[in-house]
């Protein structure tokens, strides 16, 4: 039987960001945002249904409470386009943008970024997505490539390695943001398991547990 997919409400989410407290107190750029979405929105003919906003928030992690509130909307059926001024106002990571757009296609609401050609409401923006898929893989596995080579470094140069007390931060913010974008604790352990990424304790294996706890610790 075919799954149905739930009402949505025709209209835009609208999202804006600031990064800096200057700017957060100020205002300076949120109008200058909200003033292009509301001209785009007029020219497509659609109501803007919200606007979500985080001001003086860094765009480094999806964490943040005015995103997940728009992106909560939108998978609720609360409205039809995630609309941003830029595309760094939504994200500066590729793996994080490719995140977003697949989860709006899995939803069935669209991402339009009206400082690039980011639009998944048309044909050429979905073969975009596709595209953005294939550089986040590269980013993931030069990720893995540059800390293997650099753990070669110091083996050849007689550091003695040992067993890790941490891990390094990058694969910690990975772990988490691959949980939040719906991958399994499973599969993200083979993942790690596959590029041959160590564990804090310097295990070749990865497992499910482990991940979790690692992504739980980090949103703490």
């Amino acid at each position: 039987m075919a799954r149905r997919r739930k009402a949505r409400a025709e209209g835009i989410v609208a999202y804006v960001r600031v990064s800096s407290e200057e700017q957060a107190v100020s205002g300076l750029g949120l109008a200058a945002q909200r003033s292009a979405i509301e001209s785009e929105a007029a020219r497509r003919r659609l109501p803007i249904v919200a606007v979500h906003e985080d001001a003086g928030i860094s765009g480094k992690s999806l964490d943040r409470p005015g995103l997940i509130a728009a992106l909560e909307a939108l998978d609720a059926g609360q409205g039809s386009v995630l609309m941003v001024a830029k595309l760094d106002r939504l994200t500066r990571s590729v793996h994080d943008a490719t995140g977003l757009m697949l989860r709006a296609e899995r939803s069935g609401w669209g991402v339009v970024s009206l400082d690039m050609a980011v639009d998944t409401t048309t044909p050429q923006g979905a073969a975009m997505t596709q595209v953005l898929a294939v550089f986040a893989e590269l980013e993931r596995k030069l990720i893995g490539q540059r800390t293997r080579d650099a753990l070669a470094v110091k083996k050849a140069q007689g550091v003695r390695l040992g067993r890790p007390r941490t891990l390094a931060p990058e694969i910690v913010e990975r772990i988490r943001r691959e949980h939040q974008q719906g991958a399994g604790w499973s599969q993200i352990a083979r993942t790690l398991t596959a590029e041959g990424i160590p564990t804090a304790h310097g295990a070749s294996e990865w497992a499910p547990a482990t991940v979790r706890k690692i992504a739980l610790s980090a949103a703490l």
